[in-house]
């Protein structure tokens, strides 16, 4: 008997090693396929903050795999004990640093708080170290901010403060499909108080992202050329109520607001701060947000339909290749391509205007006779399961893991 995917309520409480360690191979050589090799002009030494998973694991594999970058990795992540397993993203650091030694590429990965002073403080222990393994200056050259976390202690007060995924001002009602047995229900969801959108915004927002790069800066780690990038998503107007107009966009509307801030402390310089916004995937927080597992179902469809679906690893390369690090930009940070407000914008193919219009057809469509056919549904559960280590091509025998579920 195998290790089977314990679901409730839309949430995965378990993982399967092997699966996540095949898993993230597979996107190893994706990385290397795409590059043909270790391609110039990227980063040497990048610093990804929230590594483990989704697009802070793509945007580590991507820097070491595809440009030869010594990394240093930060998660806070859960080990196996007897009787259960580590969460996903325990297994993923691991494989990530075993296939680096084995292709000789520095790799540092750091377990806890990323919202602590003092994992600030060993981040920069951690930069010399790798630096000093692949015989380079102890200076970064892209720091990657990708955490997602329900949660964040602020250092200096020592206050908890819990985010909530709640629309602003009124209540919002939509609907959504349970994983396991597929049924479309309805889920309504009450707006949220001002203390949960400040708290929110203490979690998500980008006062965090300012903090490292103010303690890079001070402990003189950071490269003449350091380039740093945080994610968001926008998404369709569909689903702005609950999510770009709630308390997730509130949050993000303050990660582009650090952004910009960065930028003008850093103006005259080579270095350069950017908010890219990418496509929709699966996610922990995708899975639970009305309409947006409908909706991912849809687009999907429609975007493998006109080979254009990407998923987080996808995306990253194309980050990488075709914004950060192409010919001009990577000699000239003024020259990444960027909207009117300077993100980066890698949803661009998710929001070509036949894309959406297609998706919203699909979507309007939608009943609980038709669900599997008008939507990808199949898809959007692998995505779920993969992140999980379950439903991995190449892994039939998954061991049993006692206290996991069978």
């Amino acid at each position: 008997m195998g290790v089977k995917p314990m679901i409730r309520s839309n949430i995965c409480l378990n993982a399967c090693p092997e699966g996540c360690e095949k898993a993230v191979r597979d996107q190893i050589g994706y990385v290397k396929k795409m590059f043909g090799g270790r391609a110039t002009g990227g980063p040497r030494l990048a610093l990804v903050i929230g590594c483990s998973t989704g697009y802070g694991l793509a945007s580590r594999i991507a820097a070491g795999f595809g440009y030869g970058a010594a990394t240093v990795g930060i998660s806070f992540e859960k080990a196996p004990t007897e009787s259960r397993v580590g969460t996903p993203g325990y297994y993923n650091n691991a494989e990530y640093d075993k296939n680096a030694a084995a292709e000789g590429l520095a790799s540092v990965t750091l377990d806890g708080d990323a919202f602590s002073d003092e994992m600030k403080e060993r981040a920069v222990a951690a930069v010399k170290e790798a630096a000093a393994r692949a015989n380079i200056k102890p200076e970064i050259d892209l720091v990657i901010y990708s955490l997602a976390s329900p949660v964040r202690t602020d250092p200096k007060t020592r206050v908890m403060h819990k985010s909530v995924i709640k629309p602003i001002g009124q209540k919002y009602a939509g609907r959504t499909f349970d994983l396991v047995s597929g049924a479309i229900n309805e889920v309504a969801v009450n707006p949220a108080s001002d203390e949960e959108i400040a708290n929110t915004v203490k979690v998500m927002g980008g006062e965090d992202w300012e903090l490292w790069i103010d303690a890079l800066e001070a402990a003189g780690v950071l490269s003449p050329r350091a380039r740093t990038v945080a994610y968001t998503y926008i998404g369709p107007r569909l689903s702005w109520a609950i999510y770009k107009n709630g308390t997730i966009g509130r949050a993000k509307e303050d990660l582009e607001r650090a952004g910009k801030a960065i930028n003008k402390q850093w103006a005259g310089t080579d270095k350069a701060a950017w908010v890219s916004v990418n496509k929709a995937v699966v996610t922990r927080a995708s899975a639970v947000i009305p309409i947006i597992p409908l909706y991912i179902g849809c687009l999907f469809k429609v975007m493998k339909a006109k080979g254009l679906h990407e998923g987080c690893i996808e995306q990253i390369v194309r980050l990488y290749r075709d914004r950060l690090y192409t010919e001009e930009a990577a000699a000239d940070p003024h020259k990444v391509a960027v909207d009117s407000e300077n993100r980066i914008r890698i949803d661009d193919w998710e929001m070509r205007e036949d894309v959406q219009a297609e998706t919203e057809v699909l979507l309007a469509g939608i009943t609980a006779e038709n669900i599997t056919t008008q939507a990808d549904i199949a898809g959007f559960r692998h995505d779920f399961l993969e992140a999980h280590g379950f439903d991995v091509a190449g892994v039939d025998e998954q061991p049993v893991v006692a206290g996991a579920g069978v």
